[in-house]
């Protein structure tokens, strides 16, 4: 095999058959140099990668996924909360956490300023409002705040301000805060009346709807309604069974009957206007008639309507007016008249004036000055009640009145005031007056 030839070709020196030169600086390979390789690029070797620390890398992820947290906006008690230490989050805990509790029993809600108070304390205060708070041993408290309920162990020792702070500063509120979607709660002091511990009076004494409900609860002391209107003691032994009216029992409550309007007072000129009518009938024949009063809802006042109706010495037959045949209309009083005779109801009103109402009757129609008698029917059942209760009392606080009241002379000064405790403001103006 011949390299001579191939190692030379192309090349314009010929190899004559001497040694080699390995230290000429020809552009020929040299094996052994250091720099036959300097002109052309490097090849990089590079090292096998090591496997990433997954620990590393999950830190790593953690904090740019925190980091990318931070950039959404959230919710400014959620992020003070993550972010304890900072000034921001002590701010809006501080303002959260400065709210006053609130005392929340039935439709009542009211804050309660001194949170130095014990449990028992505020029971002591409320009771005045909520008899059926009076009976200490009959009440428990529990503190709602936020997802919290927290039960007052020891109402008699423990302060509002105290149960409150525990609430606030616990892990179990701060956590259910951040979740929850209300990031500002109440805290709500909430009494609750128990029953009564088992024992003598729960044993053997009840309250029942009927007899045959008082029978079955087997108390030895039972109260129930009758048909006759009266309540009943029912007492049992080995002898047998008593039943008698109650005298009276600390199980029932003290009621007083009457009216308690839901409606303003009616307007004297209405009732004005009804006598000038009734002194119109009387003159004509002495005959009876009727008004109607009606609150129209709408325009929030008292309308007098006189219905069709035919009447006698004795008697009114009317019907009602059909205008007022409507929701928007409330029917609020009947007033007939008895021209001479006196004010009173007779059976035949008894027996008429069944509905749910205001009665009147107005008798003496030809004196000066006419009697009047008024009462409710609660279902058929009547009681008389004062017509000031329902109208208006007649203007007097007038200033024409006044000026009567100026030109009387030095008023002993017991009188003086008996007549201030009626007219108070005027009266008191017409004293300055004097006394200048």
């Amino acid at each position: 095999m011949n390299q001579d030839s191939e190692i030379n070709a192309g090349s314009a020196d010929v190899f004559d058959g001497s040694a080699p030169d390995l230290g000429s600086a020809s552009d020929e390979f040299d094996p052994f140099g250091d720099t036959d390789f300097a002109d052309e690029p490097a090849t990089e070797i590079k090292e096998p990668q090591k496997p990433k620390d997954v620990t590393t890398a999950s830190k790593a992820n953690a904090k740019a996924a925190s980091a990318k947290a931070e950039t959404i906006p959230a919710n400014p008690l959620e992020k003070a909360m993550d972010a304890a230490e900072s000034k921001e989050a002590l701010a809006v805990q501080k303002d959260l956490f400065s709210k006053l509790p609130v005392f929340s029993y039935a439709a009542a809600s009211e804050d309660v300023d001194d949170t130095s108070k014990t449990f028992e304390d505020l029971r002591i205060e409320k009771s005045t409002d909520f008899p059926e708070l009076e009976d200490g041993k009959r009440v428990s408290w529990t503190v709602e705040y936020g997802k919290v309920t927290k039960v007052v162990s020891d109402p008699k020792s423990i302060t509002i301000a105290k149960i409150k702070t525990e609430i606030e500063t616990s892990k179990e509120f701060l956590d259910a805060l951040k979740k929850s979607k209300e990031k500002e709660p109440i805290c709500k002091l909430k009494p609750k009346v128990t029953a009564q511990s088992k024992g003598k009076v729960c044993a053997y004494k009840g309250v029942f709807i009927s007899m045959e409900d008082a029978v079955a609860s087997g108390k030895m002391i039972s109260l129930f309604p009758a048909k006759d209107g009266k309540v009943y003691e029912m007492r049992r032994n080995e002898m047998g069974t008593f039943i008698t009216p109650a005298a009276g029992s600390d199980m029932l409550s003290d009621v007083t009957a009457g009216f308690i309007p839901a409606l303003p007072l009616i307007p004297h000129w209405h009732l004005l206007d009804i006598i000038r009518f009734f002194k119109l009938m009387a003159m004509e024949g002495d005959y009876e008639a009727l008004v109607n009063i009606y609150w129209d809802k709408q325009a929030e006042e008292f309308i007098t309507d006189v219905p069709k109706q035919t009447v006698t010495q004795v008697s009114v037959n009317s019907e009602p007016n059909p205008e007022y045949d409507s929701d928007r209309y409330i029917h609020y009083m009947d007033i007939h008249s008895h021209n001479r005779m006196k004010a009173f109801f007779s059976p035949i009103d008894n027996r008429d004036e069944k509905a749910t109402r205001i009665y009147a009757v107005i008798g003496n129609i030809h004196g000066y000055l006419p009697e009047i008698k008024m009462r409710i029917s609660n279902g058929g059942a009547f009681l008389g009640i004062d017509p000031g209760l329902i109208f208006e009392d007649f203007d007097c606080n007038t200033e024409l009145v006044l000026s009567w009241f100026g030109q009387v002379g030095k008023i002993p000064v017991h009188k003086h005031e008996r007549a201030a405790n009626s007219y108070p403001k005027l009266i008191n103006d017409s004293m300055d007056s004097d006394m200048e």
